[in-house]
Formats: structure tokens, sequence, C-alpha cells
């Protein structure tokens, strides 16, 4: 299969398109999608945390089907939509993909890069955010990758191969990236599953110069603290931004479904590379949230994605911040 930027959208929509087995990612063959992302407005949403100002930089929409989850009982699905206005179509659930700009003093600090034009026509919109906020990528000083799935990596390479953001400083978990350019784990792989794998490769290479590999609990950038949370993909990160006294956690993938995660933590989803790992973290995280009282916000949490956990007497529920918080 020829990776390009204009394949990998199949895998995410049909049935059964993904699959884990012995903990590494596997997906079918993608489809291709016809022509680049075009047209799509920005969308953003800004607040305050202590001095640092947040813009959550919506990316788009894309479906998740009930055949990648986990564990999916449809009964159990209802009554978790029946509470709130989530929608199930043919496709599946739509989940947002979205991206953040963290302004502190003089930096510009991006955290994660939406997709470009990787994942199809409903998506590819952060750059515009970006645009419409009078922001040029050169002004961004360190991207903070939570992992290097296309739709949080797609966007730090353009379509000519090189750095979207040429002065910014690449920073990603160490055991992400060696699992990611690891040609064994690829080889072991089906040929139609190691697009994921050239993804990877592809959207970090041009930052090679300019590259921090991090391990473990590690002050990372003005504020910000990188805190481990693997399952989802072996060096998934989150990162605890501290300012003014106040605190936000960027938790990455840890909620893909607003609807059903929350409800039901032990569902995982087909491109979780362990699941197991998937469901202890997201516990853990859950209940650090809701004792803790954390703000938190989630790359595919219902946009703008800003809220807090609230302990149920069977799983979690997410309390969504006002619109107005922080302004």
């Amino acid at each position: 299969m020829t990776i390009n930027r204009r394949t990998l959208l199949g895998a995410l929509t049909a049935a059964p398109a993904a699959a884990l087995v012995s903990g590494q990612a596997l997906a079918q063959d993608t489809a291709q999608v016809t022509g680049p992302v075009t047209g799509l407005p920005p969308v953003l949403h800004q607040f305050s945390i202590g001095e640092a100002r947040v813009t959550v930089l919506l990316d788009g929409h894309l479906p998740l089907g009930t055949q990648l989850f986990a564990n999916f009982d449809a009964e159990k699905a209802n009554a978790a939509l029946a509470k709130g206005l989530h929608q199930m179509t043919p496709a599946g659930l739509q989940i947002p993909v979205q991206a953040y700009l963290v302004e502190l003093g003089d930096k510009k600090i991006l955290i994660d890069a939406g997709t470009a034009d990787l994942m199809g026509p409903n998506l590819g919109a952060m750059g515009a955010g970006l645009v419409a906020m009078g922001v040029n990528p050169s002004e961004i000083s360190t991207v903070l990758l939570t992992h290097m799935h296309p739709d949080h990596a797609g966007g730090l390479v353009a379509a000519d191969g090189t750095a979207v953001f040429a002065n910014a400083e690449l920073v990603v978990s160490q055991v992400e990236w060696e699992f990611w350019h690891d040609d064994a784990i690829m080889a072991s792989v089906p040929e139609s599953s190691r697009g994921f794998f050239q993804m990877a490769r592809m959207t970090v290479a041009p930052y090679q110069n300019r590259l921090r590999l991090i391990a473990g609990e590690a002050s990372v950038s003005s504020g910000f603290t990188a805190l481990p949370l693997p399952g989802h993909t072996p060096g998934h990160t989150g990162y605890m931004l501290d300012s003014g006294g106040q605190q936000l956690l960027f938790w990455g993938d840890i909620i893909h479904s607003t609807a059903l995660q929350f409800a039901y933590p032990d569902w995982t989803i087909a491109f979780d590379t362990d699941p197991e790992l998937t469901a202890a973290t997201r516990h853990q995280m859950l209940d650090r949230a809701a004792t803790d009282g954390l703000l938190l916000t989630g790359s595919h949490i219902d946009f703008p994605g800003l809220g807090r956990v609230l302990r149920q007497t069977e799983g979690y529920a997410y309390q969504p911040a006002p619109w107005q918080f922080g302004l």
C-alpha cells in the first residue's frame, strides 16, 4: 500500500476495519480520499488559565463506528445516548479532533497539530484556526505531541514534506518515537497495516534536527509537565499546565467518545494498541480527575472539550465548563 497525503480514511469507517493483535495496531487497507481538504471554516474557543491563554482549535469531525468498540452493548449505548443529544448515525458517532494553542509570555506552544489533509474532507481546519488568530506557523516555539497517530501529527508536515512549524521544537515521548520507528515491529504487522507507521514517520521526519525525546513525568516547557498515559499507544502522553495557581490537564485520547466512554470506561476502541492497559489508564485518570476536581480537556471530548469528571454510581459523567469560563 502506498501511503501519501490522500490516504487513510477507510480504517475509521469500514467494519471491522481495525483490530489489535499481540498489542500492535492493525488496520485494513485505507480508502483513497478524493482531493485535498478545502473550505473548512475556522472554529475555535479561547479561555485563560492563570497567565496562559488557551485556544481550542477544532480540526473537524470523524465517524467512530460501533464496530470499533470492544465490549460494545447496544442496549447500554442507547441508555447512555438517551441522557444527551448525541446521535448515532449509520457511520457511527461523530467525534471531534482538536488541537490547542497555549500562549504564555512570549511563547506560543501547540499541543498536537490536527490532520491536515490526511483523513478526509471533514477534517483539516486546525491551520485555518491559526490563520484566523493571525498566528503564523513560524511563531510556534514548541509542539507537544500526545502521540503519533495521524489525527494528532498530520498537521506537522506540508504537502511537499517540509515542516509546517519551521522554528518549533518537537517534544514527544521516547517510547512513542521508538515504537513507530522500530522496523521489526512494523515488519511484524501485515503490509496493509504498515500505513500508520509510515504516516507517523513521515509527519515527524522534518523535525529530527530539533527533536526532544522525553521519558517519564518531566518538565517539558513553560509551565508544562508531561504525564505518561500509556495504552492507546505505548508512549501516549498527557500534559499538565500550571499557571498562576491554576491547572489544566490535556489528556489526549484518554476518551474518544464523550457519550459512551465516561459511562463505560472499559469500552476500548480498535486503535488502542494495548486495550487492557488503555482501560486501566482510563480508570486511573477518571478516578484522579474526579477525586481532585481536575479541569481537563481532551482531543476528542465534545468541542470545546473543557470540563470536569463526575463520579457516578456506575461509571463517570462529564461536566462541561460554561463557554464563558476563563474569559
